[in-house]
Order: C-alpha cells, then structure tokens, then sequence
C-alpha cells in the first residue's frame, strides 16, 4: 500500500498446527493430505469449523503453507484468522483464532459472527 501498511495475512497456520497436520497425514498413511478447513452453519453458536483430510486442494481454495486448505466461502469467515495446535492436559486439538468471532461456545468448534 503507498502508506506503508500491509493487509494482514488472509490465514496463518502456527509451526505447531502444520507439524500436526503432517502426523496426521503419515498416521493416516497419506503423506501428502492436507487439512480442509471450512465453516458451516450450526453448532451451539450459529457456525461451526469443520476439519477434513483432503488429498488435495480444490481449484479455488487459499493453500496455506501448502497443508491448509480453505474455500472462499469459509475464507469470508476466516479471514485475519490463525489455525493453532494446542497440546494441553485437557486434550490436544485444533484452535482456530478468529478475530471475526465475536462469540464461541466452550468447545471452541462453534462460533457467532457480530
């Protein structure tokens, strides 16, 4: 931009959360997968994250680091947002943080829009 700034990042995905991702992929005997992030309508909250192991990207996707993959649909609701892998003594899983969200339920999967 002439001013200077930068737009962020439409997505970003911490070491933590790719590193999983590929485990993931090899424990699945697919080395090559890829995690789908998307978002749909449900959940306790209005929209809910869903994650898949996808063998590749579709046509139209952003591809993160080359192992996320994300419809433009859900990118409207992702946008600005970090994929996280959290390994804590409640249980290892994906967080997503969501500057869109404006609200989320106590699982973290679900989340409201303002």
């Amino acid at each position: 931009m002439p001013d200077g700034s930068s737009l962020p990042a439409p997505f970003s995905v911490t070491p933590a959360a790719l590193a999983q991702v590929a485990e993931i992929a090899v424990a699945q005997g697919r080395p090559d997968a890829g995690l789908r992030l998307g978002v749909e309508a449900g959940g306790c909250s209005g929209f809910q994250y869903k994650f898949d192991l996808v063998d590749a990207p579709e046509p139209d996707d952003l591809v993160v680091e080359g192992r996320v993959f994300i419809d433009p649909v859900s990118l409207d609701l992702l946008r600005g947002a970090e994929l996280h892998w959290a390994d804590e003594l409640i249980g290892a899983h994906f967080v997503v943080r969501n500057p869109v969200a404006v609200s989320g339920c106590g699982c973290g999967v679900s989340f409201s829009v303002g």
